[in-house]
């Protein structure tokens, strides 16, 4: 069957229109015309595979992976990298619209990025009989793999060893899934599915394949400051870009009080503690106690800090101070409905907000607009290139 692809929608999919209905195809770009599979049902749409491009676009280039499409990591890697920029651009701009009715100029959105090649810090493997590699798209079945062109040096270094330690009789066969977490000097690794505890003679062989691991957290610098990061704990992915990430989240917000909501290992904390000076006050809270362990280690020396444990809605009813700037930076799912709310009923002078799924992100703003703030800054961050994910900063002013 064939189709016209009208455009790109969060999720990496294109959107065409058949007799009247909406059909989502992976791996195509605007305007190119395809042929497909016949569509079938799924969730309330209807998805057809790709089987060939007939007028490809101009953005369109060869995908350097030789898994992309089979693969469930990339979404992108068939389109020029200022393409899928400008992608992301028109999906936030479209979401915030539909989601907010906040009308911002796609052209005119600012979006860093750094290099789309390497970038991840962090890189989760899955292993099936004597096997490594990841999961197909939509799918459970495993796709192996020799390299991954978006993990970093060290990474690849690490799983071109594993692919050998997966055959031999010493692996254990229980281990279904491992993560490793590196700086590209130590490297840490963190068993994700096992059905029996993993003993300490596998994590010995490992290190001794290779170098740099280290038994427990992984020191990890961010602008001169370290961060002690336990195994699981939540900490950027994209290696380039963590140190810049604070520096675009605060723009002008400055003041006496910060909160550092969803503070994970402490990175937007420790940034906070300069802009407030040695006399202030930055409230860090986080759920995962790992990560507030991170932080509590890595802020120690910073005497105006305080990481606290717990939900973020719990927490804030039971803070004294109103803080004069706020820094949100939530899951997916966004801060909510009663996070938002509790927030605005301190009146902080700013607030930034992180968000990290575009209608997550629409909804928290279109809460914030309706408590009597007002967008004073806005600009897109590619976290996470060759994928569909893209994240974005606000910052409301009262």
């Amino acid at each position: 069957m064939d189709l016209t692809i009208e455009k790109l929608v969060y999720g990496g999919e294109g959107l065409a229109r058949m007799e009247g209905q909406v059909v989502f195809t992976p791996f195509v770009l605007p305007g190119e015309s395809v042929e497909v599979a016949p569509p079938s049902s799924q969730k309330h749409a209807q998805r057809a595979d790709l089987l060939r491009v007939v007028q490809p676009s101009t953005d369109r280039v060869a995908a350097p992976c030789p898994i992309f499409g089979k693969c469930g990591g990339c979404h992108y890697q068939h389109a020029d990298y200022p393409a899928q920029l400008q992608v992301k651009r028109g999906i936030l701009a479209e979401t915030l619209r539909r989601g907010a009715k906040i009308e911002i100029d796609e052209a005119r959105i600012a979006i860093t990025s750094g290099d789309p090649w390497g970038y991840r810090n962090r890189t989760q493997f899955h292993i099936e009989n004597g096997q490594i590699g990841f999961r197909r798209m939509r799918s459970q079945k495993l796709v192996p793999a020799a390299q991954c062109p978006i993990s970093s040096p060290k990474i690849n270094e690490a799983l071109a060893k594993l692919n050998r330690m997966v055959k031999d009789r010493r692996w254990p066969r229980f281990v279904s899934s491992l993560e490793i977490f590196t700086d590209e000097t130590q490297v840490q690794w963190n068993v994700q599915e096992a059905t029996q505890p993993v003993a300490k003679h596998f994590f010995e062989w490992l290190a001794a394949e290779i170098p740099g691991t280290v038994p427990g957290a992984l020191d990890y610098e961010v602008n001169g400051d370290v961060f002690s990061i336990a195994g699981n704990s939540f900490f950027q992915v994209n290696r380039s870009l963590i140190g810049c990430l604070a520096d675009l989240a605060f723009g002008e917000a400055s003041g006496a009080s910060a909160w550092d909501l969803y503070a994970g290992a402490g990175v937007f904390a420790a940034r906070l503690a300069e802009q407030v000076g040695p006399n202030g006050s930055v409230t860090a809270v986080e759920s995962a106690r790992d990560a507030v362990d991170d932080a509590a280690t890595a802020l120690l020396d910073l005497a105006q800090v305080h990481p606290q444990a717990g939900r973020v809605e719990r927490v804030l009813a039971g803070l004294a101070a109103d803080p004069d700037v706020v820094v949100l930076d939530p899951p997916r799912a966004g801060a909510g409905k009663e996070v938002v709310a509790a927030v605005t009923a301190r009146a902080p002078q700013r607030i930034v907000h992180v968000g990290c799924d575009p209608a997550s992100f629409a909804r928290d703003l279109s809460l914030y607009l309706g408590a009597g703030y007002r967008i004073t800054g806005f600009r897109a961050f590619d976290a996470f290139p060759l994928t569909h994910h893209v994240e974005a900063i606000a910052l409301l002013t009262r």
